[in-house]
């Protein structure tokens, strides 16, 4: 791999769906539980998973017009209500953390990174989740789509994470797993990593940026000149 030359890291902040968690499972039964009180078709895992990424809204106009549903602003707005209605009763039955991202976010907090969260997911609900899985008390800041002025692919959203964890320019990170994740990195003009799940898989960035699981991170806590050929 490519050596990173950016100076010694401070914060890592992270997307949460796809990236930390795969969350689709539960996404897709509380759009199902929506869609089949309608009489609407029922939704599998792996076509819910493509559309997640953009926040409640975008995800349910673009699966409804997909579908060839209504998708008029009244009826979007009354399926993002009923969606979130049955998602907050039960946000995290069947998620669960990729391979290995709960122990690793452990032992980058215990290295002294400072970790955060930049995620288009509503933000009392990204709260209860975090706190739901055991995680919350990791991240020194937060912030789901409705907690800032603007939300990703807009840079505000990420750049207002880093200013509450009071981060240095030039000493942070964003890790993702979408073109939204990516292109909200580089409007903040940050270096972005992609995780190996999710669908970080398919995105084009270059060796050095592409994790193969989250403890990679590690090595930013050094200076470039001490981290050798390998990230």
């Amino acid at each position: 791999m490519m050596t990173v030359s950016q100076p010694a890291c401070d914060g890592l902040i992270f997307d949460l769906d796809g990236t930390l968690i795969d969350s689709a499972p539960d996404i897709t039964a509380s759009l199902n539980e929506y869609f089949e009180a309608r009489g609407w078709p029922a939704l599998e895992v792996g076509f819910v998973a493509e559309y997640i990424g953009n926040g409640p809204r975008r995800l349910l106009h673009d699966i409804m017009v997909e579908l060839a549903l209504p998708s008029d602003d009244a009826t979007v707005d009354r399926a993002v209500k009923g969606y979130l209605e049955a998602y907050n009763r039960t946000p995290s039955r069947h998620t669960v953390f990729y391979e290995a991202v709960k122990e690793d976010l452990h032992d980058l907090h215990g290295q002294g990174f400072m970790l955060g969260v930049c995620t288009n997911k509503p933000h009392q609900l990204t709260l209860r989740i975090l706190d739901m899985l055991g995680i919350g008390d990791l991240f020194t800041a937060v912030a789901g789509a409705d907690d800032v002025p603007a939300c990703k692919p807009d840079p505000i959203h990420l750049l207002t994470v880093a200013e509450r964890m009071a981060l240095p320019a030039g000493r942070w990170v964003y890790v993702g797993d979408t073109a939204v994740d990516q292109k909200t990195a580089s409007s903040a003009g940050v270096p972005f990593y992609a995780v190996p799940w999710g669908t970080g898989a398919h995105l084009d960035v270059e060796p050095a940026y592409r994790l193969t699981r989250l403890a990679d991170l590690s090595i930013l806590r050094s200076p470039p000149e001490e981290r050798g050929a390998r990230i």
